[in-house]
């Protein structure tokens, strides 16, 4: 049997090593935030309102904070691992926002592998310049090799 997912799928488990990483870039625009935001549904006046936003700590409106870490699970399900892994936790710390226009560069290093379980330790950062806007570690599931067909 042909397996017509093959070209699909990312690392198995056997292909990864720590220090391994990946990035993904996104410069974030006014559509992103209101796309978001409706599919979210958080509608916080300091994403959308500027004239609200003007009289918060940010005195702009910025991203919101999930908004920016979505792009780790871009890095997790294209990258690294990429296709077929499974996210099963994060923490994360928010260390600074992120402004319409900016451009955040997440980057994902294995730090652990486990392999009585397939699971992978991951560290995420995400940055603009040289600013880290959010910081966490990830916990995924990587499938391993299959078994060759005879």
């Amino acid at each position: 049997m042909i397996n017509i997912h093959a070209e699909q799928h990312g690392y198995y488990f056997e292909d990864l090593e720590v220090n391994m990483s990946a990035v993904y870039a996104k410069t974030v625009t006014e559509a992103d935030i209101v796309l978001f935001s409706g599919v979210s549904g958080d509608t916080n006046p300091v994403h959308l309102d500027a004239e609200f936003a003007a009289q918060t700590r940010f005195g702009e409106r910025i991203a919101h904070g999930m908004l920016t870490a979505s792009f780790i699970s871009a890095v997790f399900g294209t990258r690294l691992p990429g296709p077929g892994c499974i996210y099963l936790s994060q923490n994360l710390s928010f260390r600074a926002p992120v402004h319409i226009g900016d451009t955040v560069v997440t980057r994902a290093t294995v730090t652990a592998l486990k392999p009585r379980r397939q699971h992978v330790s991951m560290e995420t950062v995400c940055s603009v310049g040289d600013t880290v806007v959010l910081e966490g570690e990830a916990l995924l599931y990587v499938p391993p090799r299959p078994e060759a067909a005879d």
